[in-house]
């Protein structure tokens, strides 16, 4: 179930079934010659989308900006500064959480958001604790490539030149839902150098093409099928544990 196509009427009768929701959450920033802006965002977006048509799950819309400042020295970056990003992640909770919505699960596409997305947690819930309101309310983050058996089928398919950024399972991902927006490229050299994540202008020196450590070639729409598939099974199972989470009274 989306959220978004859905009417206020239906979230509400969602609402006597299940408190919990699934924010995907991302970044638009380069991924390479091939890989396209909006990959860090629509990896979590497919993998939703595609649980909720076997699953009784409600997924919100995308979360879609994130921190990318270090890819801002390449064209169609766009990124928030921590503190905006914390503020708007406080925001979405706290519109839920209004709801009635007591478990928020947060499924990222992006390793750089990890840091701030969990310090946002933090004052999410020093604010509850304050305000002395009732126990229950959790909020979780999980990376797609952490679920369980994604990153088993990830390293099957690519046991060389996966990398960090611009992975080709990312790039398979985006050419499994999108197969009219596939580019092809000849990489010098195949497997992009790899090493530290600083502000942008040291990023483009070190990584001239926008990749790390990777040979986004690999990719291909079959390989991201199964991994999706892999993904979307997995996400089932870990929001059906997360919202059975019993609340401490």
């Amino acid at each position: 179930m989306l959220l978004h196509r859905s009417t206020w009427t239906e979230i509400e009768d969602f609402l006597t079934r299940s408190r919990t929701v699934v924010i995907p959450i991302g970044s638009n920033e380069q991924h390479g010659p091939t890989g396209l802006l909006g990959t860090d965002w629509m990896c979590p977006e497919i993998i939703a989308n595609e649980a909720q048509k076997t699953a009784d799950l409600l997924v919100a819309p995308t979360f879609n900006i994130g921190m990318a400042q270090h890819h801002l020295g390449f064209s169609g970056t766009i990124a928030l500064r921590p503190s905006t990003f914390m503020a708007a992640i406080g925001d979405w909770v706290r519109s839920l959480a209004a709801h009635g919505f007591t478990r928020l699960y947060f499924l990222n596409g992006h390793g750089g958001n990890v840091a701030t997305i969990e310090a946002a947690f933090s004052e999410i819930y020093a604010e509850a604790s304050f305000a002395g309101r009732p126990r229950g309310f959790a909020c979780k983050l999980t990376n797609w490539w952490d679920l369980k058996g994604v990153m088993r089928v990830a390293t099957r398919q690519f046991p060389s030149g996966h990398g960090s950024h611009a992975t080709p399972s990312e790039i398979a991902i985006t050419q499994w839902a999108y197969p009219d927006a596939i580019k092809n490229y000849q990489y010098a050299p195949q497997i992009a150098p790899t090493g530290p994540i600083r502000e942008a202008a040291d990023f483009r020196a070190r990584y001239p093409d926008g990749r790390m450590g990777s040979d986004p070639g690999q990719a291909t729409p079959e390989k991201g099928g199964e991994l999706v598939a892999a993904a979307a099974a997995a996400l089932i199972d870990d929001v059906a544990a997360f919202a059975a989470e019993p609340a401490v009274l």
